[in-house]
């Protein structure tokens, strides 16, 4: 997921009586005179699994207390506004690493780069490097990759090799005629790929493969007219003018399991929660004829989102040291080999793959080899507002017929005037345009 906290959000909320709703605070063991008390907020299910390893991070470290406070993702923004404003944020949080750019304009994260340089347990060069990037603005090292979110293709190894394809396919040429071939042998009514409408995902992936940046000038206008982007765009929108793809949302299917399961389409563009999905759901007898593999690119292997969650320390707190302390242990390839088999979640760091669950999982692989081709959506505060005018935008295109350049044309009108007062602030700032 990617969330945003919008300048019209924070300013009509900021007016508004400052309010720390209370929740169910999670504890690992009673605190005990003397012990320093970290709370750690975390967001979703990860806030019902992380106390497990807590416990054994207290036992490794018994001056040190965690408290865990969790918090349901769709209360998240309020919940971190009030927060900031009634200077009560946490020491430690778990943020959504397109947040980043968000929390460092408000002045809210600590800089941990002087933390990592001294650190013996977090290794920069044993991270995935676009998902390190995520957590890097202006030189500085704003959060650590908890776990990594990435999207590729899930398909029908069955179907494809009936159609005469070896391989899944590796460029867009491939993934062009494996989709024709699929579509014809599919027959009327049925497809060859499912890309939901109502996910931005699959357009960002293919606007990263290309040379021409998403946004240009240092952020401050859309660059979705560029010959590259465009080159993106039409790609995205051919699977639907040639029927490759039905025009959609996931929630128009009755069963995206079963549609898969029966050969309604058989490239699917998802992410890691669907392999135990996929496990659970699809019947067995076509467990062994399904298969993951990275996402094509313009001419070979391509680039996807760099996408999960990182673990931030606030400026607010007063026990940065003993927070960072529980951001290192956690980030232990030997703790995120177990949060995986926990959660399900994969790790940002090579040498945890290297760990059972995933080393002896095939259908993870491709995830391991996406993890180093990807990159980070564009590090600006307006980003998840950019995100859903994609998403606007190219689905209207999709139901009324657009073409690329009418489809770019209204992208960059709409970005441009989200960044309207981006461009304003970087030039009273002095950064000019």
């Amino acid at each position: 997921m990617i969330f945003a906290l919008t300048t019209a959000v924070w300013f009509r909320r900021l007016s508004v009586a400052i309010i720390i709703s209370a929740s169910m605070l999670v504890s690992c063991s009673q605190k005990e005179p003397g012990v320093v008390e970290v709370e750690f907020w975390t967001m979703g299910r990860e806030g019902e699994i992380v106390p497990i390893i807590i416990e054994e991070f207290e036992a490794e470290n018994p001056g040190i207390h965690v408290k865990v406070q969790q918090i349901p993702w769709d209360g998240a923004h309020e919940k971190l506004l009030t927060a900031f404003v009634g200077g009560a944020l946490p020491d430690v949080a778990q943020l959504g690493n397109t947040w980043i750019a968000e929390l460092d304009a408000l002045g809210a994260l600590s800089d941990l780069s002087s933390a990592v340089h001294n650190s013996v347990t977090i290794d920069k060069a044993d991270y995935f490097p676009g998902i390190w990037a995520t957590n890097v603005l202006d030189d500085a090292v704003l959060g650590i990759p908890w776990y990594v979110d990435t999207r590729l293709l899930f398909y029908r190894s069955d179907i494809l090799e009936d159609a005469g394809f070896e391989h899944p396919p590796r460029d867009w040429a491939q993934w062009r005629a494996a989709a024709e071939a699929l579509k014809e042998r599919a027959g009327p009514g049925n497809f060859a790929a499912f890309i939901p409408l109502n996910e931005f995902e699959p357009q960002v992936m293919l606007a990263l493969q290309q040379k021409d940046p998403i946004l240009r000038e240092g952020g401050r206008y859309g660059n979705f007219s560029s010959a590259g982007q465009r080159q993106a765009i039409d790609f995205y929108l051919s699977f639907f003018r040639d029927g490759l793809a039905p025009p959609v949302s996931e929630s128009e299917l009755a069963n995206v399991w079963n549609e898969f399961a029966r050969g309604y389409f058989s490239f699917y563009i998802s992410g890691p929660w669907n392999i135990e999905e996929f496990r659970r759901r699809l019947p067995i007898e076509i467990q062994d004829n399904w298969m993951t593999a990275p996402l094509p690119g313009p001419d070979g292997p391509g680039v996807s989102i760099a996408g999960g969650s990182s673990l931030v320390v606030f400026k607010q707190s007063r026990k940065r040291d003993a927070a960072f302390k529980l951001i290192a242990f956690l980030s232990r390839p030997d703790i995120q080999a177990r949060f995986y088999a926990l959660s399900g979640n994969l790790p940002p760091r090579r040498s945890s793959w290297d760990k059972p669950h995933l080393a002896d999982d095939p259908k993870v692989d491709a995830f391991r080899d996406q993890l180093e081709r990807v990159l980070p959506a564009p590090q600006v505060p307006e980003w998840e507002r950019i995100a859903q005018e994609l998403r606007i935008v190219t689905e209207r295109a999709v139901h009324e017929d657009w073409s690329a350049e009418r489809t770019a044309s209204e992208l960059d009108r709409r970005v441009d005037a989200i960044l309207e007062k981006r461009r304003f602030m970087l030039m009273r700032s002095g950064s000019g345009l």
